[in-house]
This record gives structure tokens, sequence and C-alpha cells, in this order.
């Protein structure tokens, strides 16, 4: 298993463009990613946008997902999120996605999202394990 944290977001889109995701695996059923918020990520009252909260859930828990399904393109099937408190602009996010089960073709997770060991928020998701390939699909998209 990785020490490090590595960039997923290495293809142009969304999350790139937004700043990245840093990940790394813990063990089959953790996974670890971050990012350092900016002042795009800021809405008007000067906090991190629960948009873009939910994008890094989704991004970083997708990709546990990904992972823990041997590198199998998965999708997004359910995402239910709750905000706990408020993230400010140069704090560090970290999401920690620990898989609770697996299927052939399902995966349920949960992910706890913290800001200097505080929780940002609390997720739990479902995942599909698709069988083939999608064209210009990749990790953190």
């Amino acid at each position: 298993m990785s020490n490090e944290f590595k960039q997923i977001s290495l293809k142009p889109g969304f999350m790139k463009h937004n700043g990245g995701v840093l990940f790394k695996t813990i063990s089959k059923d953790e996974y670890h990613f971050k990012t350092t918020i900016k002042e795009n990520h800021l809405n008007a009252a000067g906090i991190t946008h629960g948009g873009f909260i939910a994008a890094l859930v989704d991004a970083g828990a997708g990709t546990a997902a990904h992972r823990s399904a041997d590198g199998s393109p998965c999708v997004t099937i359910s995402l239910e999120l709750k905000f706990i408190s408020t993230v400010r602009l140069g704090q560090e996010l970290l999401g920690n996605t620990k898989i609770q089960k697996k299927t052939k073709s399902m995966i349920f997770l949960t992910c706890e999202l913290t800001a200097e060991d505080k929780i940002v928020a609390i997720a739990s998701g479902i995942w599909k394990i698709l069988n083939k390939k999608l064209p210009g699909t990749g990790p953190g998209g």
C-alpha cells in the first residue's frame, strides 16, 4: 500500500479544473483523499461551497470504489451527504473512505471528511461496478 498521497486528477475535467484530488490507499477497505481549499472553492459567505464538498466526496469516494473494484469503472448510484461544520480558505480537507460491503456489481461505502481534526461532513454511498471500460474515463474525473 502506498504511504504517500498521489494526484489522481491527471486528465482534463471537473476535478482537475477545481484543483485536483490527492489520494492514497490505506488497505483494501480503507482509502484517504485530500485537497486544500482555495478561493475558487468558496461561496458568497466566504466558506467552502457545499457543492465543492459534494464533488470532492464523489471523486474521492468514487476513486475508492474504483480501486476496491480492482480497477473496474464505477458510477455513483447514490450519495447521501450531511454537512456538519464549515471549512475555510487554506484549510486542508481530508476524506477517510471505508468500504462497508462489496458484491459482484455494487460497492457500499462510508466517508468522513475532516479539517483540522473537526468533522466537516459525513457521507454514505453506493457505486455500481461496470464490466466494461468507458471511453475517456479514469479516477478523479
